[in-house]
Parts: C-alpha cells; structure tokens; sequence
C-alpha cells in the first residue's frame, strides 16, 4: 500500500513537471531553464521568492510547488491552476479544457479579450484556415 502511494506521488509530480513544460514551451520560455523559470517567476510573484534549485526540482517532477505558487504560475502561464496540477478542471465552467492543451487554453483567453467584431474577424481567418488545410 505504501509502495502504492509512493509511485503515485511520484507519477503526480512528473504529470505536473510536463505540464509546467508545456505551459512554458507555449508562453515561449525554455522548459529546460530552472534559472529563466525562477528569475520569471519572482518577477511576478509577491512572496518569498524561489530558489533555481527549486525551479530545477519543478521542472524535473521532484517536487510541486505549494498552492500560492501553483496560483502564481498558472496566472503567469494563462492556465488553468487545476490543470497545471492536476491535468484537468474541477469546476463544472471549466469542463470544456480538460481536453484543452494550454496554448488552445490560451488562444481562447486571448480570444475572449476581444470585441465582438475583431472576434468574428479571428474566426473567419481560422475558419479559413481549416479550410485551406483540409485541401492539402
């Protein structure tokens, strides 16, 4: 049983390190920094900032960060904070990203920032996308 929980625990953290890579592969930044990541994270981060050792155990499924943290990284990476850790959404509103990677996540925040008009301006370009890559 113990064993049990101990692989469990330990399959937890690497679900969570790839996702925090994910997130960060599409925000941009090197999934391979614990530097870049710790230096970014407590530009934006009010708390007690965190070490690159720290960030280094994160990125490869070591540890996970405490709850402020997890808040901090998702709002930072446009995710959200239950799929980072957990890989799915709890509340029934957020339903629809379980089956999401964080850059769809992150392509509907930005296209819910926008007006209606510029709106379906995005959807007919992507629209016509899918068209034009269903002729390939």
């Amino acid at each position: 049983m113990k064993q049990s929980r101990i692989m469990n625990s330990s399959q937890e953290r690497l679900e969570f390190s790839e996702r925090l890579q994910q997130a960060l592969r599409n925000s941009d930044f090197s999934p391979n920094s614990p530097t870049q990541l710790a230096r970014e994270f407590n530009l934006r981060f009010g708390g007690h900032p965190v070490t690159v050792h720290a960030a280094r155990k994160w990125l490869q499924g070591e540890s996970i960060p405490t709850q402020d943290k997890l808040r901090a990284l998702a709002e930072w990476l446009e995710v959200p904070a239950d799929w980072l850790r957990f890989g799915n959404a709890d509340s029934p509103r957020d339903q629809t990203c379980i089956a999401l990677s964080s850059m769809d996540a992150k392509m509907i925040n930005h296209l819910q920032q926008l007006d209606e008009h510029h709106r379906s301006i995005a959807f007919e370009f992507l629209r016509m996308l899918v068209k034009t890559a269903g002729k390939k």
